[in-house]
């Protein structure tokens, strides 16, 4: 009976946690801050008022959090951009996912080492961590609002794309920071080998995937979303095992999948969305929960807020607008796109890899890391809706 009870009252605090985060939509609606800021900032601050919570989750389960919370982001994501509107934003979704995401971690190194201060290999790794932009705060702040033009588009698919390649850079670096035989080549490598065969999976499991919604009746209507959701897992599963980009795969399969035409398509569609909405609350609270802001030192808040400050004004407007120079936007659209590169939480599980991997200064990485995405989602993510107006672009709540 004391296992029952035991058992009850965990399932209690999580139903009412879910409960409260659900019910801070409004509170994210009525002040134009992103539901993944109040939910990382309140979840930090309870594991400071009550010390218990943190001490119930590892890192490591943090990470396996993270993991499935992606699939569903990136799946339900994907979809929803589907294959037409990606190709109309094709060549800058893929020179901001790829390109972008090299030079942003570039440029944020450089800064590290010569203004901070870090080591090269422990600059190298910060600047990995947090150059991808993130897909859960994207879709959060853009997913139920109508985007005119392709900035949308540009912003969704750009977030899912460079995530994959945020994540095989990170896995790079590692192995560098963690073999004293490894080279530059070592994360060329890592990095190739990944991307590749995330992409191979990813394109074969969309295609077993269309040909099981073209042929395959189920036996209920409540089967076709779980289906989905096996399909997703089966795909990033796959892409793991062969050493791949599982998110990548993940992805792709969400996109190629996304405009097609098959039995009970919009249950499968509310379903998915539901359960990243879901995903992302679980992810962020998790996040937050590891963070101890009673323990964060004056400069480790320096440095995040300096990193911050020169990803938002600096690194993304320069590296997005030269990258931009070939696409055919108007001008306020080329800065909507430049000022609305959101951090949030692939880096800081990104960063976790470091933990786990053992690397120096692998705790002050992730700290520093919590700042910067806390000032992104708190400050940038407040402000999309006065940028897009500032910049002609038309946005609407949608209905």
């Amino acid at each position: 009976m004391a296992e029952v009870h035991d058992f009850g009252i965990i399932v209690l605090l999580v139903a009412a946690g879910f409960a409260l985060a659900v019910l801070t939509s409004r509170v994210s609606e009525r002040f134009s801050v992103p539901g993944p800021a109040i939910f990382l900032l309140a979840a930090a601050v309870a594991s400071d008022l009550f010390p218990g919570l943190a001490d119930e989750l590892e890192i490591r389960e943090v990470e396996r959090i993270g993991v499935v919370a992606l699939v569903v982001i990136l799946f339900d994501g994907g979809a929803r951009i589907g294959l037409r509107r990606l190709r109309a934003a094709a060549a800058p979704v893929l020179s901001l996912g790829v390109l972008g995401t090299f030079a942003t971690a570039g440029v944020v190194t450089l800064a590290a080492h010569w203004l901070l201060g870090f080591g090269w290999v422990t600059a190298g790794l910060i600047g990995a961590a947090i150059a991808p932009t993130d897909p859960a705060v994207m879709f959060s702040v853009l997913g139920r609002r109508e985007v005119g033009g392709r900035t949308g588009t540009i912003l969704e698919a750009e977030s899912g794309a460079n995530d994959p390649v945020g994540i095989a850079l990170m896995i790079g670096m590692i192995e560098f920071a963690t073999h004293d035989d490894a080279s530059f080549w070592t994360v060329v490598r890592e990095f190739s080998l990944e991307i590749a065969v995330g992409l191979a999976v990813g394109a074969a499991g969309a295609y077993g995937l269309v040909l099981l919604m073209r042929r395959v009746r189920l036996a209920s209507p409540g089967l076709y979303p779980v289906r989905t959701l096996a399909a997703a897992g089966v795909v990033y599963g796959a892409a793991s095992v062969l050493h791949g980009s599982g998110f990548l795969a993940v992805f792709i399969a969400g996109i190629v999948t996304g405009d097609e035409r098959s039995p009970y398509a919009e249950d499968v569609e509310r379903f998915m969305t539901s359960l990243a909405s879901l995903a992302e609350i679980a992810v962020f609270v998790a996040l937050g929960l590891t963070i101890d802001l009673t323990s964060l030192s004056g400069r480790t808040w320096l440095d995040g807020l300096v990193l911050a400050v020169l990803l938002a004004v600096v690194a993304r407007p320069v590296v997005a607008g030269v990258l931009l120079l070939p696409a055919r936007l108007r001008f306020g659209e080329r800065l909507f796109v430049m000022w609305s590169g959101l951090k949030g939480a692939v880096p800081i599980f990104l960063a976790a890899f470091a933990i786990l991997a053992g690397v120096d200064d692998a705790n002050r990485i992730y700290d520093i890391v919590f700042v910067v995405v806390l000032f992104s989602v708190a400050v940038q993510g407040s402000s999309i809706p006065l940028a897009a107006r500032l910049c002609g672009v038309p946005m609407r709540e949608a209905r």
